[in-house]
């Protein structure tokens, strides 16, 4: 049976219907962004735990220039070492049939028998090749997709300087490439890079790799030591020309996958706590004013025999509803939207299988969380309603004290009509109720700098990488590196207007007991095609002795100007030098430094060495280059400016458009939610006196002013606090996000400013015509019969 405190409670709910429910779907939204962002980094840990140890994913990887099989059995010797897997894997470059421009892929062996013992392949359509068919190879699926080709398909390839053309037998993925995107890129471009795989009697032949190889990956035992391994893999093949063993943390594609990880666990606590702190305020707000109201009903339920402590449980159910509520749609939301963002992460990282779970840890902590906040805002109500004494509740509540509005006492009056007086007298008559609205609102405002500031973020980086630092039209890597005269050779192709030298020189920097593993780039001149700039876009001169290092990697290495760093090369005589940090410049892809060609020259003890060069090329004849470039024998990769912008242009613009449109909605929500409570229960306070008003001869339009216009200054003060907030939340977002692979500048431009503030006046403005049409409403003759 429905007790009678259960019965008022569906009254007192279906009279409040529509403020309950703005408060529900505030705390759904910040349960929605909470459950999406755990639920998300679930479903991306499992899938890719599933596939490394499904693949048998390496530990270590190492590179070098070419070393006996025997030399493996050694390797496994090491202790520590449970599996070892040697290969061949270079670069080649690709003719794609309906594209104009080269292609650039990964060509790795596996064994003539059977699958490859670490990093195996998962295929997808097709077949593995035959050790028989020598022109046999299987493609990865990105590549796969983009370029629609199937089993059955043909390739032409320069592989080794040798023109080939492949028959495509299989399409597969690989937990080496579940990022495939080329080193210095931004994101994947899986039309112009892919990887293919081949038997290893294929590329013995092409690569004169017979009994040999040049990639080794390493598996460990349980409770290895990976520093001594990785010690030991580098004594054994630093004679075989080693380029330095490196962990499964600096595997490029883990690396990506570990930091989008690190990302969302930190950006899965700002915008909850953001939805849930308004959450709270409304609670506050809703529950204390129902409380005030109710002041005679409470006297006489204690009259009744009611105790305090069922009265205040009466009122925190009123809460518990809207919680309830708000939990139901914050889970149904927050799936919606995880599924959406993995739909998202699909586009970029390629599993087998990659399924949304709804975590239940997510929605155990949702609850846990809305509860919590709830709890905050209620505790205040509750405990005065169960706390009011009898005799004291049947007295109605001590009419607010009027004085003069600041205004007044500044002689402003006279500009001011009565009804701004008004307005001006309501709100200071309550300031800490009107702060809290304003801050409610701003929050609206900050949701949508927060949302949006990353599309800043993101076209100061390509401004930055595409147009300030890369004048360049074209990249292009040799094989090796050789001479500069073959600058001049490159410099006659067709079209080229103008070609400068480039060398890159894999090696390790040091600095006390921190290292990073990179390619140092060698240029002749700061001012060139590729220019070295800091974050003002100001020229930064590259030295003949030191180093250039981007911001990132001096937060990396913990180093400043004037700092000396050991530079181990990784390559060559493998040269170990102290070299002195000469300045620094801005980098927002990975980390990078850099130095002048004459001091590259000096490190490697080699005179006009190069291993690529930039080009200025004449865009009526890029076509003929591509045709030249993609037959060059010495030429092992090319990368293109326009290409690269074209694939990121529209890779991000469809996922950043929903997501923009998803921080828009919540950021209505929130606005709604404020400004909707913040009029409603102004209306409920005020009707008598707004009554009273239409019975003295006001218009409709005269009282819909006052009331409308106290939200309006609430709102006009709030957007540029919610801007405010939205930035420095920005702000703490960039320095959280920061990892080795990406740093973001803090941009935010007039453009989400604006936004910000049109969408929380519309939402504003949306709000006050809901409450005027209650307003229209309004019975006079039951207002007036109220105690006011």
């Amino acid at each position: 049976m429905i007790s009678v405190l259960d019965r008022k409670l569906v009254r007192d709910m279906s009279r409040l219907k529509g403020q309950s429910l703005a408060v529900a779907c505030v705390m759904a939204c910040g349960i929605a962004t909470l459950v999406m962002s755990i639920s998300t980094i679930s479903s991306l840990g499992a899938a890719l735990s599933a596939f490394y140890e499904r693949s048998r994913f390496a530990d270590v990887f190492a590179n070098l220039e070419r070393a006996l099989e025997a030399l493996g059995a050694r390797i496994a010797e090491i202790p520590g070492v449970s599996v070892v897997e040697t290969r061949v894997a270079l670069a080649f470059t690709l003719d794609v049939e309906g594209m104009v421009e080269p292609a650039l892929g990964r060509m790795i062996s596996i064994p003539d028998l059977g699958e490859p013992r670490l990093n195996a392949i998962h295929l997808r359509q097709g077949r593995l090749p035959e050790a028989a068919h020598t022109d046999e190879v299987v493609i990865s699926e990105p590549f796969a997709l983009a370029n629609g080709l199937r089993p059955g398909d043909h390739l032409d390839a320069v592989i080794n300087g040798r023109w080939q053309r492949l028959r495509i037998v299989g399409v597969a993925l690989s937990p080496e490439f579940i990022f495939q995107v080329r080193p210095g890129e931004i994101l994947p471009d899986d039309r112009r890079f892919g990887v293919g795989w081949m038997r290893k009697r294929a590329l013995d032949g092409a690569y004169d790799m017979d009994g040999a190889f040049n990639d080794v990956l390493v598996r460990l035992a349980p409770g290895a030591d990976e520093r001594a391994v990785i010690a030991a893999m580098d004594a054994l093949l630093e004679p075989h020309g080693g380029g330095g063993a490196y962990s499964r943390d600096e595997q490029q594609s883990h690396r990506y996958v570990a930091d989008e990880l690190t990302q969302l666990e930190t950006m899965a606590l700002i915008p909850p706590a953001m939805f849930l702190s308004v959450s709270a305020f409304l609670v506050n707000l809703v529950l204390g004013r129902t409380v005030r109201q109710q002041r005679e009903q409470i006297a006489a339920l204690r009259a009744f025999g009611y105790t305090g402590r069922e009265v205040g449980w009466h009122f925190a159910k009123f809460v518990l509803v809207i919680v309830v509520v708000g939990v139901g749609l914050g889970v149904g939301l927050g799936d919606q939207l995880g599924r959406l963002l993995n739909a998202m992460y699909g586009q970029f990282f390629k599993f087998p299988s990659f399924p949304f779970r709804l975590d239940p840890a997510a929605v155990a902590t949702g609850v846990l969380v809305s509860v919590g906040a709830a709890s905050i805002g209620a505790w205040r109500s509750v405990r005065w309603a169960s706390a009011l004494p009898p005799a004291q509740a049947m007295r109605p509540e001590p009419p607010p004290t009027y004085r003069r509005t600041l205004a007044e006492r500044l002689g402003l009056a006279r500009m001011l009509s009565p009804a701004m007086r008004m307005v001006l007298r309501n709100l200071e008559r309550r300031p800490g109720r009107a702060a809290m609205s304003v801050l409610g609102i701003a929050m609206g405002a900050a949701v949508v700098v927060l949302g949006n500031f990353s599309v800043d973020s993101i076209d100061r980086i390509m401004e930055h990488e595409f147009e300030i630092a890369q004048r360049q039209d074209v990249t292009v890597t040799l094989t090796e590196a050789t001479h500069r005269r073959a600058l001049h050779e490159l410099a006659s192709l067709p079209g080229v207007l103008r070609a400068e030298p480039l060398r890159v020189v894999p090696a390790r920097l040091h600095h006390g007991h921190l290292s990073e593993r990179l390619g140092v780039q060698a240029l002749e001149r700061s001012d060139g095609l590729q220019r070295v700039v800091d974050a003002r876009a100001r020229l930064v001169d590259l030295p003949t002795e030191g180093l250039v290092i981007s911001t990132g990697l001096a937060e990396q290495l913990r180093a400043a100007p004037g700092d000396m760093l050991t530079i181990e090369v990784l390559e060559g005589q493998r040269p170990v030098r102290a070299v002195r940090v000469a300045g620094v410049m801005e980098g927002y892809i990975g980390s990078s430094a850099m130095m002048s060609l004459e001091a590259a020259d000096r490190l490697m003890r080699q005179d006009g060495v190069v291993s690529g060069a930039t080009l200025l090329v004449d865009p009526d004849r890029t076509l003929e280059l591509y045709r030249v470039l993609k037959r060059t024998p010495r030429v092992a990769g090319v990368s293109l400016k326009d290409a690269t912008i074209r694939s990121f242009r529209t890779t991000m613009a469809e996922n950043l458009l929903r997501m923009r449109l998803v921080n828009v909605a919540f950021a209505c929500v929130i606005a709604v939610g404020v400004v909707y409570n913040a009029a409603r229960i102004s209306l409920a306070e005020r009707s008598h006196e707004l009554a009273s008003l239409r019975v003295l001869g006001f218009h409709r339009r005269e009282i819909s002013f006052i009331l409308l216009t106290e939200l309006g200054v609430l709102t006009a003060v709030a957007i540029p606090i919610g801007m405010l907030i939205g930035s420095a939340m920005a702000a703490w977002a960039v320095a959280a996000l920061q990892t080795e692979t990406q740093r973001f500048p803090l941009a935010i431009s007039s453009r989400t400013l604006a936004m910000a503030a049109s969408v929380v006046a519309t939402a504003a403005a949306i709000s006050g015509l809901l409450v005027r049409r209650r307003l229209d409403r309004l019975d006079l003759v039951a207002v007036l019969k109220t105690k006011g």
